[in-house]
């Protein structure tokens, strides 16, 4: 798959999540087999621009490419003023969100409300096509609810207005992710369009992964809960679409390696306490599968200090492998 000159190898792209595809999880994902990481969503409005949270989801040192840079809006200039001024920070791939269901989002009329009104949709994707040298993507719902699944006409503006792939997730905005997700509709966009075209919803493990690609036709998997406390997914899923063999799930030692770098990437790269705040929900997600979970994520959720979060995770880690 390619957008622009960026080649996207493998096809599987880590999915943008607001509060979780931070840097240090992108990066981690990208090491674990991820073709591209799509950052959290960053709002165009220039007010946010210099706080703390912006600055840290506009840091990409050190981050390899592409870098692709979600952003979020209503309004075609200032969106087209944010692409700008991402791309300036290191952006290669501008992505524009119209498919996050949150009502914080949706009652501006941004994200997923956008597809309610097409003509707002294409002034939107035009400007921000414009106003930068590198490819903008899209990122879209199949529509605002069941009964007006309107995702291919904003396929088919977004194609017009120079958008160079388009990611659908398989539910409507009214679905918020309750349901499972469906995949006629990704494939007829699929059919329809000459851009890549990427499937995202549901995409829990290698065999469902190779059942929507082949479904859909798509040019690339997006993955998002998936990768939730499981950032070796990328690896498996590519694994079993090359050779058809199911990897085992890894080891409680790689777990605890890979849990234990991304704590101190977390703490390196917010200091304290916001990265202790934030490794929360890692933990818990990482251990979920593991044996008294419940206690560890009691225990190590009291934890105050980036010292003794980690102490706690490497004792209850060092017990599961006694």
């Amino acid at each position: 798959m390619q957008i622009g000159p960026h080649v996207i190898t493998p096809n599987l792209i880590l999915a943008p999540m607001a509060g979780v595809t931070d840097k240090p999880f992108r990066m981690l994902c990208k090491k674990m087999g991820a073709g591209l990481c799509v950052s959290e969503m960053t709002i165009s409005d220039p007010r946010f621009w210099r706080t703390n949270k912006s600055v840290h989801r506009m840091d990409h040192a050190d981050e390899p490419s592409p870098i692709s840079v979600q952003i979020a809006g209503t309004d075609p200039a200032q969106l087209a003023e944010a692409a700008r001024f991402n791309v300036d920070h290191g952006a290669q791939i501008i992505d524009i969100n119209m498919g996050c269901p949150a009502k914080k989002v949706c009652n501006v009329l941004a994200g997923s409300a956008l597809m309610r009104d097409e003509k707002l949709v294409a002034s939107i994707l035009s400007a921000t096509v414009k106003a930068v040298e590198v490819p903008v993507t899209l990122k879209i719902r199949t529509g605002w609810s069941p009964d007006s699944r309107n995702a291919l006409a904003i396929a088919r503006i977004a194609e017009d207005c120079g958008i160079q792939s388009l990611a659908i997730h398989g539910r409507t905005r009214q679905d918020f992710y309750t349901g499972l997700a469906e995949y006629d509709t990704i494939a007829a966009v699929k059919q329809a369009l000459h851009i890549p075209v990427v499937a995202n919803g549901d995409i829990s493990d290698p065999v469902k992964a190779k059942f929507v690609l082949e479904y859909t036709k798509a040019d690339a998997l997006m993955i998002g809960r998936a990768a939730q406390g499981r950032p070796w997914i990328f690896k498996h899923i590519q694994h079993y679409l090359e050779t058809g063999e199911l990897l085992s799930e890894p080891p409680v030692a790689f777990i605890a390696e890979t849990l234990l770098g991304h704590l101190r990437h977390l703490h390196e790269f917010y200091g304290e306490p916001q990265g202790v705040r934030i490794a929360r929900k890692h933990l818990g997600w990482y251990s979920a599968e593991q044996d008294n979970a419940i206690e560890f994520r009691a225990r190590v959720n009291k934890a105050e200090t980036a010292r003794e979060q980690t102490a706690i995770t490497e004792d209850y880690f060092s017990g599961l492998m006694a």
